[in-house]
């Protein structure tokens, strides 16, 4: 080998490892900080500012961790990765929802965690939602407060498995929890309060089976506590709901089928009270409640069925509504 083509070669090795750096450098933990520049690598050592610097910097399954209380965006946060966001402990991480909804999800496969977090409008700043996943494969909400927002809380029209635990989504013009499009839910030690509209909406609008299990969780002061509904044909919508609170909602738990859709409600062991209308509904056919071991008192109106099929356990409390039961509710024997 003569001395240029040695030179020659060693030139082109560093261009080909200057190339592959980046890939390389991305990190499996990128860090935040109120002190820190979207110029700085996101390490501990040198941390970023923003949400979108952090993302371009970690690797596809890693972690954003965000070392002290602040707000970590100025625009909506678009997620096209698997990662994880978390306020460490002690601090709270703030996303706002302005221009448009504070997080972004809509990149197949996907799967997204976000813990710790306090995702609110920011005033005057033309914020809509909270979550806004359209596609993906997961996403998980822990030890999150989701507030205020003109519009929903978190919205899912996805095939997605989603988890909400020890959340609370408040006070929202519309909707806390809206899942859609065939995805299924898991919603574990919430509250979802006083939000415009529905706190939890199961809703099928086309050929998939979406589907949301409550538990342990309290439902109050919504438009609906759990509204399950289907307009679809072949749009299949399950819920359940047990061990929950569901007080002071003008609708409790209500279930709705149009065009004969399927939809299948289960409520076991809870506290559905001082409801302005109806405790627990069923409308149309199509549509099943099924009830067992709930207290149902002091709503205007216990038990509805209304053209649906409405069976119970025969081990309900039904007392002191404006009225208690409407409509033919069948007693099924337990097994």
């Amino acid at each position: 080998m003569t001395h240029r083509t040695a030179i020659r070669s060693a030139l082109a090795l560093v261009a080909a490892l200057l190339l592959s750096a980046p890939a390389h450098a991305l990190l499996f933990r990128a860090y935040l900080a109120p002190t820190g520049s979207d110029a700085n690598p996101c390490t501990l050592q040198q941390p970023c500012r923003l949400l979108p610097a952090a993302l371009t910097a970690v690797a596809d399954g890693g972690e954003i961790w965000m070392l002290d209380s602040a707000n970590y965006n100025s625009s909506s946060v678009n997620i096209t990765k698997s990662v994880t966001i978390l306020a460490v402990p002690g601090a709270l991480g703030s996303v706002v929802a302005a221009g448009g909804n504070a997080i972004e999800i809509a990149t197949a496969g996907v799967k997204v965690a976000l813990r710790n977090l306090v995702i609110v409008p920011l005033v005057g700043g033309g914020g809509t939602s909270g979550i806004n996943m359209t596609n993906g494969a997961a996403l998980t909400v822990e030890n999150c407060l989701i507030a205020n927002l003109p519009e929903t809380g978190i919205f899912v029209n996805t095939a997605a498995s989603v988890r909400v635990t020890d959340t609370t989504i408040r006070d929202n013009g519309d909707t806390g929890l809206d899942l859609e499009g065939g995805a299924r839910a898991s919603v574990t030690r919430a509250t979802i309060s006083g939000n415009g509209n529905t706190g939890v909406y199961v809703f099928g609008s086309g050929a998939n089976t979406t589907t949301a299990d409550i538990a342990n969780s309290t439902l109050d002061a919504n438009l609906t506590g759990v509204y399950a509904w289907s307009i679809h044909a072949s749009g299949v919508v399950k819920v359940s709901v047990r061990d929950s609170q569901i007080a002071r909602n003008s609708f409790g738990l209500y279930a709705q089928s149009n065009f004969g859709a399927s939809v299948t409600f289960s409520a076991s062991n809870n506290m559905i009270a001082n409801n302005g209308s109806e405790g627990m509904s069923s409308y149309f056919a199509g549509s099943k409640m099924w009830a067992s071991g709930n207290t149902v008192s002091d709503n205007g109106l216990g038990l509805y069925n209304d053209s649906g099929l409405f069976e119970s356990a025969g081990n309900n409390a039904v007392r002191n509504n404006g009225t208690n039961k409407t409509g033919t509710i069948t007693v099924v024997a337990m097994e």
